[in-house]
C-alpha cells in the first residue's frame, strides 16, 4: 500500500459552552460551582447553561436600568447609588432584591403627601 491517503483531518478548534450557547457568562464555571456546592448529587448538562442565561439576563436588566439612572444624573459611570435607584424604582427587581442592602446606595427620595404644604387661599 502506498502512503498517498487523504491525510488526517485537522482537529477543529475547541468551542466553549458559553460560545455554543451564545452567552457572555461562563457556563463551565457555573457548572463547576453547581458541582462543588451541595445542591444536588448530580448536575445535568443543561442546568448550568440555563442558570448562566438567567444570570446574564438579570445582570443586563439591572445594568441597563442603572445606566439610565446614571444618564439621568448626567454621569458616565455607574455607582452604587445608581444601582439602588434602578432596583428600587423597578417593581419586579425590588420584589426580587427586597431583602438586599446595597452599600453606599442611599435611600429613595420620598416625602409623605401629608407633609407637603397645602396652598390656602384664605387671606
Amino acid at each position: 500500500m502506498s502512503g498517498k491517503g487523504k491525510g488526517a483531518k485537522a482537529k477543529a478548534k475547541a468551542k466553549s459552552r458559553s460560545v455554543r450557547a451564545g452567552l457572555q457568562f461562563p457556563v463551565g464555571r457555573v457548572h463547576r460551582m453547581l458541582c462543588k456546592g451541595n445542591y444536588a448529587e448530580r448536575v445535568g448538562a443543561g442546568a448550568p447553561v440555563y442558570l448562566a442565561a438567567v444570570l446574564e439576563y438579570l445582570s443586563a436588566e439591572v445594568l441597563e436600568l442603572a445606566g439610565n439612572a446614571a444618564r439621568d444624573n448626567k454621569k458616565t459611570r455607574i455607582i452604587p447609588r445608581h444601582l439602588q435607584l434602578a432596583i428600587r424604582n423597578d417593581e419586579e427587581l425590588n420584589k426580587l432584591l427586597g431583602g438586599v442592602t446595597i452599600a453606599q446606595g442611599g435611600v429613595l427620595p420620598n416625602i409623605q403627601a401629608i407633609l407637603l404644604s397645602k396652598k390656602t387661599g384664605d387671606k
